[in-house]
């Protein structure tokens, strides 16, 4: 969890999407950063009304963005993102970090496109809404000590945050991005489950979703053994799968366990959020 920061900087996105709202709202939220040092630009006045809603400032123009902030978060489709760096290549200066968080775009292009070779980019992952994204962050090649720790506490604002090697990046892609639609049909599948045997749907649903939780504190604790009751060690086993997933696309143990502990909690509590009646 983030918690208010004392290190004061301007911070930029080049996108005025979910993703950005998402990392946008956690920041201004955790007090990393207040809203009032967040801008963004977009051509649509509903987008602009939501960003202004929580204080975000609307600038003119993408251009704007990147003069009057210090990390630029660059957070467009990936099939834009060569020509909008390439548009924005003469306002970017030596003291900016720019920040990809566009799947499948690599430093290197990045940095070519840009000019910029301060660069860091993050694969972070669709539920951040929630405040419990799982994002794996690597280093461009001029990115400093001080903004590795900058772009740590803007992710963490919103999950949690690992940092690795570029070459796992298309796995942690499919461990973190595509796993959690695999456990709301595993969660579905245990409600459905509760619902043959004669529950009703939100209390079987409400369960499930539970279950899940309870499933990944025990493989963080170690202490699986100690409790009884089938649910939680189907989701035990199905974490210990869906890591197992991401280690043989190539990610380290430890790595692919904390993406897929992560994605339960994800899973657990956006079905919460739809189901719940707590």
């Amino acid at each position: 969890m983030a918690v208010p920061s004392t290190d004061i900087f301007k911070l930029g996105f080049i996108g005025a999407g979910n993703m950005a709202e998402s990392i946008a709202r956690g920041v201004s939220k955790s007090g990393v950063l207040s809203a009032s040092s967040i801008c963004t630009a977009h051509p649509r006045p509903q987008r602009q009304q939501l960003f202004q809603s929580f204080g975000v400032s609307i600038v003119q123009d993408n251009a704007q963005v990147v003069d009057d902030s210090d990390i630029v978060i660059l957070s467009v489709k990936p099939q834009v993102v060569k020509q909008v760096l390439l548009d924005l290549k003469p306002f970017f200066t030596e003291e900016k970090l720019l920040v990809s968080i566009a799947a499948g775009i690599k430093l290197r292009d990045l940095q070519e496109w840009s000019g910029q070779r301060r660069v860091i980019r993050v694969m972070p992952n669709t539920p951040s809404a929630v405040g419990e994204a799982a994002s794996v962050m690597c280093m461009g090649e001029m990115a400093t000590k001080k903004d590795e720790e900058r772009v740590t506490s803007l992710f963490r604002a919103i999950g949690k945050v690992w940092t690795a090697d570029e070459k796992y990046f298309d796995a942690v892609t499919g461990l973190s991005g595509s796993g959690p639609a695999y456990i709301y049909l595993a969660i579905e599948a245990l409600a459905d489950g509760g619902v043959a045997a004669g529950l009703p749907r939100d209390l079987a649903l409400g369960l499930a979703s539970q279950t899940v939780l309870l499933g990944k504190c025990f493989l963080l604790t170690n202490v699986l053994s100690n409790f009884s009751g089938s649910g939680p060690a189907y989701i035990y086993l199905a974490i210990e799968a869906l890591a197992d997933g991401g280690v043989a696309a190539g990610l380290p143990r430890d790595l692919a366990l904390g993406l897929a502990s992560q994605t339960f909690i994800i899973c657990h509590k956006s079905t919460s959020l739809y189901h719940s009646s707590s």
